[in-house]
């Protein structure tokens, strides 16, 4: 397996992982809002969503630079 091919899938899983996570932290933004999950659910769950979409940006950028 070639670096260029191993970058491409490592960008799709973590791309799937992102879609994920933003999912989930929709929904707990949408709970608290409700008032069913307490506020501080909020912060593992953007510190989840965060950690996911940098790795999918730094996953892009690897595999724009293997051209």
């Amino acid at each position: 397996m070639k670096l260029k091919t191993a970058s491409f899938l490592a960008l799709v899983g973590t791309l799937l992982l992102t879609a994920l996570l933003l999912w989930n932290f929709l929904f707990t933004l949408l709970n608290v809002l409700h008032g069913i999950v307490p506020p501080v659910a909020l912060f593992s769950s953007i510190i989840y969503a965060f950690g996911s979409l940098t790795v999918a940006i730094f996953f892009f950028v690897f595999h724009r630079a293997q051209s």
